[in-house]
């Protein structure tokens, strides 16, 4: 099969989901678009099972947090090997309730980039067979990739600019 463009893409998408897809963009060549966590599963589904494009793997699950619009983004990445192109798809979470629907029902690989996931920036799996911390210890009590926390102690005696002449 030849490579697949990203406008044939565009449309076929554009045809079964309409408006539920949006913000579609190309930054460097990589088709990206954003969706409603209502509708997540069935896109992901989509773009599995149609024969035409074949995003037969699923090559990366994260998340940004983006604390002035008080939302994290969960970012699915996808790579049709047969057709030779990859996508982008976000969900736009509000991030004090930030769940969204498992992905490891269509690919069993989604089981431990969700619980990164999870581990570092609190995104709640719905349906998630075993969502756990994975790389972080079970009793710390924050998700580290969550922009909410200074970035540097204030308490540091070896910062203060009196030791470096200033």
């Amino acid at each position: 099969m030849a490579k697949a463009t990203n406008t044939e893409i565009i449309d076929l998408l554009g045809e079964k989901f309409g408006e539920q897809l949006f913000d579609v963009t190309e930054p460097y060549g990589l088709l990206t678009f954003s969706t409603h966590k209502d509708k997540v599963i069935t896109v992901l589904s989509f773009l599995k099972e149609n024969g035409k494009i074949d995003f037969n793997f699923l090559t990366d699950i994260t998340a940004v947090h983006y604390p002035e619009k008080n939302q994290i983004a969960v970012v699915y990445h996808l790579h049709s090997m047969v057709s030779g192109v990859r996508v982008r798809l976000k969900v736009f979470l509000n991030e004090n309730h930030p769940t969204i629907p498992t992905a490891s029902t269509l690919w069993n690989s989604a089981n431990w980039m969700e619980r990164e996931t999870y581990d570092f920036f609190g995104v709640k799996f719905e349906g998630h067979p075993d969502l756990r911390r994975i790389l972080n210890m079970d009793d710390l009590g924050v998700h580290p990739m969550l922009k909410q926390y200074p970035l540097e102690d204030p308490n540091r005696v070896d910062k203060k600019d009196e030791y470096f002449g200033r």
